[in-house]
Order: structure tokens, then C-alpha cells, then sequence
């Protein structure tokens, strides 16, 4: 991003926080192409929930932070992490419509070292199998992790969902890198035993 577009960023989401809701009108387009590429990663991944395309994601997930009452948003991190939350929303959403018009599948262990790394979340047969199933049990087990440790849960949401690096997700989280790092590591092995026990 050059360094005036980042500088206008940066001034609009100062205004967003003060609750100009206008804000979000300018500062989306100038963000576009980074929430694109997130909203990618994540078909990527859940190619198999067979979502809505790439763009109609972006667009929902617009939608839903014009909807929000009031984004208390300090920095472009921090709304990058919003969008992920947002695009994570959506994505469990359309999994668990299709799930209930499934009504199967198990629940199998999700790497997630390997999905931050970009592998597709992949059936064997290629068909994507469970990720219906897959989605909704990693937004459960994230929502248990939310109730005993809120930050955890927002670095396995910025992480996963935002693909983004320590070092952004501890901008977007206002603490240190060290501390997103202990956290990302205890999230993994907490959301993991959650998930192959059947939580």
C-alpha cells in the first residue's frame, strides 16, 4: 500500500472510531484488494462448503460491517481483523445451511498450521467431504475458546480466518508479538483436543 494511500487509511479509520459511519464508504475501497485477497484464502480453504464466489463474500462481508451499530476500530490491523470476523460469520453461515441440508458427515482433525500455510481443506476423493461439518465444529470450538480466554480467540480469528502474521495480529490486538506467538501456540493445542473430542 503506498505510503499516502496508507497515510488516508489510517485517517479514516481514526473517523470510523469516532463513529462516522461515511468512513467506512471511503476507507472500504482503498482496503478492497487486501479483504479480496483474505475473502480468496478462505474459498481456498473451504472450497468444498461451496460458499458464495470470492467478490459476493467481500461484498457480504461489507454488508455486515455497515450493519454493525458502531465498529470501535484504532487501526487498519484492527479492521482487517473485523473483516476476517466478518468473513468467518458468513463462511459458518452458508456451512451450516448446508450442513442441515446434509445431515452427515464426521468431524476430523483440522491442521491448522497447515491451513495458515494456504493448503485447501480437501476430502480425499477431492470433493471436500466434511468441510461443512469442519467449519461449524472450528466455530463452536472457537466460541468455547472465546468464553475462557477472549484473546486466544481473536489470534486463532486473525490468524486462521485473516491470515494474518504475528506481527499484524499483534498490531490488530494491541499486544506483543511474544504474547500472539504463546497464544496462537496454546489456541492451536486447546482447539485441537476440543475438536478430536468432539466438543
Amino acid at each position: 500500500m503506498a505510503e499516502d494511500t496508507h497515510s488516508t487509511v489510517s485517517c479514516l479509520v481514526a473517523a470510523l472510531a469516532e463513529g462516522d459511519r461515511e468512513a467506512l464508504d471511503a476507507v472500504f475501497p482503498l482496503v478492497y484488494g487486501e479483504v479480496h485477497a483474505l475473502a480468496h484464502r478462505q474459498r481456498r480453504k473451504w472450497r468444498g462448503v461451496h460458499t458464495l464466489n470470492t467478490t459476493a463474500l467481500v461484498h457480504e462481508a461489507y454488508l455486515k460491517l455497515a450493519g454493525s451499530e458502531r465498529l470501535g476500530v484504532d487501526s487498519r490491523a484492527h479492521f482487517m481483523a473485523l473483516a476476517a470476523t466478518a468473513i468467518r460469520q458468513i463462511l459458518v453461515n452458508y456451512a451450516t445451511a448446508r450442513r442441515a441440508r446434509k445431515r452427515g458427515g464426521g468431524v476430523r482433525r483440522l491442521p491448522l498450521t497447515e491451513q495458515i500455510a494456504g493448503a485447501p481443506a480437501a476430502h480425499p476423493d477431492g470433493s471436500g467431504g466434511d468441510e461443512p461439518d469442519l467449519l461449524v465444529a472450528l466455530d463452536a470450538a472457537l466460541d468455547q475458546l472465546a468464553k475462557v480466554h477472549a484473546r486466544q480467540a481473536r489470534v486463532v480469528e486473525c490468524r486462521f480466518f485473516g491470515g494474518m502474521t504475528i506481527e499484524e495480529t499483534a498490531v490488530a490486538l494491541a499486544v506483543s508479538p511474544r504474547t500472539v506467538k504463546r497464544d496462537w501456540t496454546v489456541a492451536q493445542a486447546w482447539m485441537h483436543a476440543r475438536m478430536e473430542g468432539g466438543a
